[in-house]
């Protein structure tokens, strides 16, 4: 990993741009509106004010509630109904009802989903449905991409083994911080996830970081959750119990991964959930695999973060529907209308 890549990740984002732009900006979307489908899933992670700093390497994850509030307000102008995820597979096989709808999802029980997505949502009265990992409730597995981005940010160097051997890493400008970030993920998501993060912890602790004080400070209680229930808009759906990727565990654990997240919902919520969102949710992290796993499970929907819009033909694989990320690097009204009209993702 060096330099190289913090280029490549800037043209791809200028490249994303720009088709967002061309997309808006042409009205593409009127020439194709077969493109745009019967609507769209979002997903979501971090709603919060902009936090002004230079060094963000998460900052995709992250939109201000004044976005929100703007691509809500896209979705109605554009005709799309509201609706909650869970409904999805009900009104997408009734042959009668040809509306487009929109579902609003957040990933991981962040407490800003609380503090600052909630009172979005009630304003403009949607539903939403946010997807709960029981590693992170009950403060027994970090958020490895949140311990690398402090300890990238916080350290001038790291001393870390990616399989090499024990090597000091130099992060003092902006750019090795993001190399370094980056070297990070790229291990955790090529050796065994487990001992990866279980490494990335200890490299953590003897900075003075603590891996689980993040996730504490960053997501919700159980009481918490509790108290967000009383909201007749919100929905909770399982995210396993570690946010492992699936694609990489066993049978075994993958079943357990899911019945027992599921568990975990029902006993924080008084309510069993019907739907699930795969952990990453890219094409390297769910397959068929996964896909019959949840329909095992006796789930009745479940998303990737693979994207792409609503079709009658995700009826054929309930449990394999895509979602569209509303990306914090790209908040514009005018790239939310791009993104409803289909348009970008036939040019993947």
């Amino acid at each position: 990993m060096s330099l190289k890549t913090v280029a490549n990740r800037i043209v791809r984002n200028v490249i994303i741009r720009t088709g967002l732009e061309v997309v808006a900006l042409s009205n593409a979307g009127a020439f194709l509106p077969s493109a745009a489908g019967r609507g769209v899933i979002f997903t979501l992670h971090h709603v919060r004010p902009s936090r002004g700093e230079p060094y963000q390497p998460n900052a995709l994850l992250s939109v201000t509630p004044q976005f929100l509030d703007a691509a809500i307000g896209v979705c109605l102008q554009a005709g799309l109904v509201p609706v909650a995820v869970e409904e999805l597979p009900r009104l997408l096989a009734d042959p009668s009802d040809d509306r487009r709808f929109v579902s609003f999802t957040l990933d991981d029980g962040y407490r800003n989903n609380a503090e600052h997505a909630a009172p979005v949502f009630r304003k403009n009265g949607v539903p939403y449905t946010i997807f709960i990992c029981k590693g992170f409730v009950e403060r027994t597995r970090s958020m490895w991409w949140e311990t690398a981005e402090q300890l990238t940010r916080d350290e001038a160097a790291l001393e870390f083994d990616f399989g090499a051997g024990l090597e000091t890493v130099t992060m003092r400008s902006m750019d090795q911080k993001q190399a370094a970030f980056d070297r990070i993920s790229d291990f955790v998501q090529t050796v065994e996830e487990d001992a990866a993060v279980a490494l990335l912890d200890a490299a953590a602790s003897a900075n003075g970081i603590d891996p689980l004080a993040i996730v504490d400070r960053l997501t919700m209680t159980e009481d918490e959750l509790r108290d967000l229930a009383r909201d007749p808009l919100v929905r909770f759906g399982a995210h396993t119990l570690t946010h492992a990727n699936l694609k990489r565990v066993d049978a075994a654990r993958l079943k357990t991964e899911i019945t027992g997240s599921m568990q975990a919902v029902t006993s924080y919520i008084g309510r069993k959930p019907t739907s699930l969102a795969y952990p990453y949710g890219y094409a390297t992290a769910v397959g068929e695999r996964e896909f019959q796993a949840a329909v095992d499970a006796g789930l009745e929907i479940a998303v990737t973060t693979q994207p792409g819009t609503l079709r009658v033909s995700n009826l054929k694989r309930p449990t394999a529907f895509n979602r569209v990320s509303l990306n914090g690097l790209y908040q514009k009204e005018r790239y939310v209308r791009a993104l409803l009209s289909g348009i970008p993702f036939k040019l993947m």
